[in-house]
Order: C-alpha cells, then sequence, then structure tokens
C-alpha cells in the first residue's frame, strides 16, 4: 500500500504531530495502535510503498493487531483509505469541525446565555484543569455546552459526570455521552439527584455481592443478573431478607438460575408482599393446602363408606321383615 500526507510539507525536515492528537486519541488508543499510527505518520513524508509483512518485521506485532490498528485509525477518521492506501487526514480540520458544526445547532441566545453564565464558565474551567491539565481541546466545549442544553445538568453534575468517567479512565466522547444519557433517564438534574442515584446503585452492588456469597458464586455477575439484582432492589424494594426466602426455595435446585428467583419475587410482588412474614405465612398456607384436601377427600370417602354401610344394613333389616 502506498502512504502519503494530505498536503505534505518538504521544507521540514521533521515529523510534526499535532498536539490535538495527545489531546484528543492518545488516551484512547492501545499502545500498539499508537505505534502503528506514528510509524505509518513517518513513513507517509517520504511517499512510501510499505507492505503490511514488513510493518510485522519492523514493528514487531502480529499481522492481525496491524490490521485492526489501521482500521481503526480508519474508524476515527485519521486514515483515509484510497485504492492503493491511504492518505492521512489533518487532525487540524477534524477538530476545526467540530468545533465549529455543533454550535450550528445552538441558537445565539443560548450562546449568549452559556458566555454570560459565570457559574457555568467555572465548571467549564474546573473540567479543563483537572482532567485535562488546562489544555483540553476547543472542540470539547461545544460538546458541553450541548450537553447543558439537552439534558439540563447542573454544574456540580456536569463535573461528576467527566470525574466518573474520569475515575473509569473512559475519558471519551462516546463514553461520558452514554453515561450522560443514563444519567438523565434517570432523572438526574441536580447534585441531590445524584447522590440519590449513587446510594441506589450502591445498595443494588451490595444486595449483588450477598446473593453471590449465599450463592457460593465465585464468578461477577452478568449484565443480565445485575439487572435482575436492581429490579428486586429498586423497582419491587426487596432487600435481602426477603430474597434470602427465594434463595432458599433454590436449594432443591441442581442450578439454580435468577430467572426462577425472578419467577418468585415477581409473582410476590404482584400478590402485594412487602414484609417476610406475609410471604412466609403465604408459604406455609400453600404448604398446607396438599395435606387439607388430602384429608377432606379422606373423610369423604369415609362418609360414603358410612352411607353405604347403613344402606346395606337397611335392605338386610327390610328382607328380614319380608321372610317372616
Amino acid at each position: 500500500m502506498k502512504l502519503e500526507q494530505k498536503d505534505p510539507s518538504l521544507i521540514l525536515s521533521e515529523t510534526s504531530i499535532p498536539d490535538v492528537f495527545f489531546t484528543e486519541y492518545l488516551s484512547q488508543a492501545s499502545g500498539d495502535y499508537i505505534k502503528v499510527y506514528l510509524y505509518l505518520y513517518f513513513l507517509s513524508k517520504y511517499n512510501k510503498d510499505v507492505r503490511i509483512n514488513d510493518l510485522v518485521k519492523k514493528l514487531e506485532l502480529s499481522l492481525k493487531t496491524i490490521q485492526d490498528a489501521i482500521k481503526y485509525w480508519e474508524n476515527l477518521g485519521l486514515l483515509i483509505r484510497k485504492n492503493q492506501g491511504f492518505v492521512f487526514a489533518d487532525i487540524k480540520e477534524i477538530e476545526i469541525n467540530k468545533l465549529y458544526k455543533p454550535k450550528i445547532t445552538i441558537s445565539p441566545e443560548h450562546i449568549k446565555e452559556v458566555s454570560e453564565n459565570k457559574s457555568r464558565a467555572k465548571a467549564i474551567e474546573t473540567i479543563n484543569n483537572e482532567f485535562f491539565q488546562g489544555v483540553m481541546s476547543p472542540s470539547w466545549y461545544g460538546d458541553i455546552e450541548l450537553w447543558f442544553k439537552k439534558y439540563d445538568f447542573s454544574e456540580e453534575v456536569m463535573i461528576a459526570l467527566f470525574r466518573y468517567c474520569f475515575n473509569k479512565s473512559a475519558l471519551h466522547r462516546n463514553y461520558i455521552a452514554t453515561v450522560a444519557e443514563a444519567w438523565n433517564k434517570n432523572n438526574i438534574k441536580t447534585f441531590n439527584d445524584l447522590d440519590a442515584y449513587y446510594q441506589k446503585e450502591e445498595q443494588v452492588t451490595l444486595l449483588g455481592n450477598s446473593i453471590k456469597k449465599k450463592l457460593r458464586l465465585s464468578r461477577n455477575l452478568t449484565d443480565y443478573e445485575e439487572a435482575y439484582v436492581e429490579k428486586w432492589r429498586i423497582t419491587y424494594g426487596y432487600g435481602m431478607p426477603i430474597i434470602e426466602i427465594a434463595l432458599k426455595k433454590t436449594t432443591s435446585k441442581y442450578n439454580p438460575s435468577f430467572e426462577y428467583i425472578d419467577k418468585l419475587l415477581s409473582d410476590w410482588h404482584e400478590k402485594g408482599f412487602k414484609d417476610p412474614s406475609q410471604i412466609e405465612s403465604y408459604l406455609l398456607n400453600q404448604k398446607n393446602k396438599p395435606v387439607q384436601k388430602k384429608n377432606d377427600e379422606k373423610k369423604q370417602s369415609n362418609f360414603t363408606s358410612r352411607n353405604y354401610n347403613n344402606l346395606d344394613s337397611f335392605y338386610l333389616n327390610v328382607n328380614n321383615k319380608n321372610d317372616k
């Protein structure tokens, strides 16, 4: 394949990488992908024909890793596929488009309002200094303004959003946008809303750990199992005292599933049970029902037998009288 840069400059001899690459792309890519990008970027100055097999030997990477790396940078738009190879896109141009295109969707009144909002400006400054070491790319400003408008987050929530993603080592636009959407679906607007949400999440986590311990699971819960736990805790309002009753019902099962436990808890919830004593009483009544039915059948059988015996005696007496 042939590599070339867009509008290459032959005046400078060094390989110049825009700072935006370090602020926007470095943290997201793996080390091997960065290694491939930088080396190809270096070779592109000379319009070299590069063979993949040569890259495998030169970079000491597997063929698949190099292919995946090229695909990764292509998906980000930094590599543009051509008939005979690739062209390196202008990173600065990409960031300029990011910076100005989002503002098309923001009304002038909103921009003026944001600019005049000192607390919001301070929040953005805090995000810049705390999570980007003071060198946040200009394109982030447009994104943050849009998230403020779309989700109506308070300044404290917006800072908490970036802090959450930073602590997850996922300070990427797509991830931040996904978390922001999830918070919005949970009606998080203020810091008090966020605090209540965190408390619920903590309750779900603790409950999940307790269930794992009771079931002696050495693995982490799957996403589907965690969804069950969240439903039991948040939607049904059930804590461990009630859930443990359901867990005990699985002792006869060889491989108890969360689906089985969910059926029990859903049934109890539909019946309006909110207290362990209600459930215990219900289960006791259910257990005694077959015994009561059997006793009733036995009584009925005895009654019928006695009736037949009495009829036999009656006919016997009648026959005896007739004989006389």
